[in-house]
Order: C-alpha cells, then sequence, then structure tokens
C-alpha cells in the first residue's frame, strides 16, 4: 500500500517515539506499505520545528536524514485537480495533489481539513485508522 504522510504525522513522529503517529509512521515506511512524502511536507516541518520547537532542531535533522532513506520523495504536479475543491484549506491542496499523482492509497493525516473532506482516493485515515487496518 502506498501511503502519503502528511506533515502533522511526520513532526508527531519526530518529536516523540512512544505515540500513536510515530507507529502509524513506522507501519507505512515497513514492508509491504511504501511510503510517501512530498517537498512541501519537508518544507512544512523545517518551518514549524523552527517557530514551534527552535530547540529540537536537532530531532528534526535526525529524523528527516533516517525517514529520507526510507521514504519516497514525490513531486508535487503544478496542474491542480478536480478533487482539491473538497479540501478547505489551499495550504494542503499541494499535499492532496502530491498523493493523487503519486497514486497514494492512503494519505495518513491528523488534518481536519482531509479528514473532514469526504475524499475517497485517496482514502484519508488517520494514524489510529491506519494502525487498525488489517
Amino acid at each position: 500500500m502506498r501511503v502519503l504522510i502528511d506533515t502533522n504525522v511526520l513532526i508527531s513522529a519526530a518529536l516523540s517515539t512512544n505515540g500513536v503517529p510515530y507507529q502509524a509512521y513506522v507501519k507505512a515506511v515497513s514492508y509491504p506499505n511504501h511510503g510517501l512524502i512530498c517537498e512541501q511536507n519537508v518544507d512544512e516541518m523545517k518551518r514549524i520545528f523552527y517557530k514551534k520547537f527552535p530547540k529540537r532542531l536537532a530531532t528534526l535533522d535526525k529524523f528527516l536524514s533516517m525517514a529520507l532513506l526510507t521514504l519516497e520523495l514525490v513531486p508535487i504536479p503544478t496542474d491542480e485537480n478536480i478533487s482539491e475543491s473538497q479540501v478547505r484549506d489551499a495550504d494542503d491542496r499541494p499535499i492532496l495533489r502530491a498523493a493523487i499523482e503519486a497514486k497514494a492509497d492512503v494519505l495518513l493525516t491528523g488534518d481536519k481539513d482531509f479528514l473532514e473532506s469526504g475524499l475517497k482516493n485517496p482514502k484519508i485515515m488517520t494514524p489510529a485508522e491506519f494502525l487498525g487496518m488489517d
């Protein structure tokens, strides 16, 4: 299963190896699954860490150096996708566009704008829902 991991899950996983987001991250990057991220995820992580967790920048660097060994970095197409209009936050739309272009089966997120969008492809799931899947 191809799983694009949203920024909020990545940040939670980077900050704590004890929580559900980290467990979902590990499942997403472990066989038979295939973890995906896009450049916007990386940029958002860096921006949020600099702003909210400036004392944890080494944690971010360590996490990203390991994550980028196992995650596929997928491009964000410039052409909009018709289903993007279902996502309220326009800043989230490039992440959806990348997930669709990369043929992700799941977009793993805790973001309400995605979770309440009604999108069916890719399937929008929380870390807990993803962990509960067989």
